[in-house]
């Protein structure tokens, strides 16, 4: 995951609403009503939320009829895991032997 990438997860991430969006779709597959019902959003507002969450592929989704059937993308598990180590993995960046010169 670049740079880029992991920004996007991390803000999509970072975001009450749809941390709550994503433990709904823990249980399974929902339908976009289900979730307005829940969460108590407008539609736009939803929408705007799940658009997010897409791009940053944590959530998939399929339109059928009139509705969007969302699910977690558990793909995307391992790869945001990985990025969580690398985030904590400190010893692999070189100490920078730069005395503070504040006063």
């Amino acid at each position: 995951m670049d740079e880029k990438e992991a920004v996007r997860v991390f803000k999509a991430l970072g975001d009450e609403k749809r941390l709550r969006i994503l433990s709904l779709l823990r249980q399974g597959e929902r339908c976009a009503c289900v979730l307005l019902e829940h969460l108590n959003l407008s539609q736009p507002t939803l929408s705007h939320h799940m658009k997010i969450l897409c791009e940053a592929r944590l959530v998939t989704g399929r339109k059928e009829g009139k509705w969007v059937y969302y699910s977690l993308n558990t793909a995307q598990a391992p790869v945001l895991e990985q990025a969580v180590h690398d985030l904590f993995q400190l010893s692999a960046v070189p100490a920078e032997d730069e005395a503070c010169h504040c006063q």
